[in-house]
Parts: C-alpha cells; sequence; structure tokens
C-alpha cells in the first residue's frame, strides 16, 4: 500500500481518538478548531508542491479560517471573517496566477520546435543553389528551397522530410515558399 495513503489513514485515525476524547484536553476548549487549522496549513503547504492549480489551497484557507473562527470562541463579526477569507484568496490567487507565467509556453524540441526556427545558410552544395546547409539546434542540416539559396542568407523552416528541411527565405510569409 501506498506510504501517502497509509499516512492519510493514521493522520485521520489519530483526529478522531482526539475529537472523542476532547474532555481529556485541558488546555484547548475545541480540538476540532486545532485541526481545521493544522489541515488548513497541510492543505496550503501540499499546494505549493502540487500542480494543481489553486485547488487544494482554496480548501486550505476555508479551513484555516474556519479553525480560526472556532478556536477564538468568542463573537467573531462576520465581515472580519469574510475580510479574513478574502485576502487570503487573492493571496492564492496572485500566487497561482504567478505560478502559471513561469511555465514555459513553446515547444523547443522536434518537429514542432524546427517548423518556424530561423537559422542563416552555412554552405550550399556544389552546383545546386538550391540545396545547402544550416546549423540548427546544435546540429547542422540539409536543406531544401525553391527559390536559390546564398550563403549567410536567413531561412524559415517550413517543414521537415526526414533528415531534409524545406526552409524559405526569413522575410517571406511563415506560411508557404
Amino acid at each position: 500500500m501506498n506510504t501517502r495513503c497509509c499516512a492519510a489513514v493514521l493522520l485521520l485515525a489519530l483526529s478522531g481518538s482526539v475529537c472523542a476524547a476532547d474532555s481529556t484536553v485541558l488546555l484547548v476548549t475545541n480540538p476540532i478548531g486545532i485541526w481545521l487549522i493544522t489541515f488548513g496549513i497541510a492543505f496550503l503547504i501540499a499546494e505549493a508542491a502540487l500542480p494543481n492549480y489553486g485547488v487544494i489551497g482554496l480548501g486550505g484557507i476555508v479551513m484555516f479560517v474556519i479553525g480560526a473562527v472556532i478556536l477564538t470562541n468568542t463573537d467573531v463579526p462576520l465581515p472580519l471573517m469574510i475580510g479574513l477569507g478574502l485576502v487570503s484568496a487573492v493571496l492564492l490567487l496572485w500566487l497561482v496566477i504567478h505560478a502559471l507565467k513561469t511555465r514555459p509556453r513553446h515547444t523547443v524540441s522536434g518537429d514542432s520546435g524546427l517548423v518556424g526556427s530561423v537559422a542563416p545558410i552555412t554552405s550550399l552544395q556544389a552546383g545546386n543553389a538550391f540545396c545547402g546547409w544550416v546549423h540548427l539546434q546544435g546540429e547542422q542540416w540539409q536543406v531544401l528551397s525553391a527559390t536559390p539559396l546564398r550563403p549567410g542568407q536567413r531561412v524559415r523552416v517550413v517543414a521537415r522530410n526526414g533528415v531534409l528541411l524545406q526552409v524559405a527565405a526569413a522575410d517571406a510569409a511563415p506560411g508557404g515558399e
């Protein structure tokens, strides 16, 4: 059985035991508040480690606020509870947005990374101005064009056929040659 599953079951069993034995807890009037705060903090920590876009963090905020309200054991004004929840939710939203901005968005390898890349012609094949070589993504590639090529000319990759790249002049439209 998975160790995480065992840890979760053990934690739930212990929390049930503590809630059942609340008469032995002398300093805490309501252990449910402590457990809600503990689970809320654990959910917020898990949010930082798991790629789930704020779902666990939102649950952690709700548990934390409800646990804090239960532990205060006083009449907490409703606007204060709503304010604490909203501030925590805004902070979580800000963190999720910034985390999503750090994710890479474009493909940098394989065929998807090659098509659309721009590179200069390093050399031409002897006697053929339509076929040459480029240095792209750390490798030498043979290229073929519908128009004559010249050394140093910048070309854009439009397709790949095995080890041969079809190219067009970089100033040409990216959709075709």
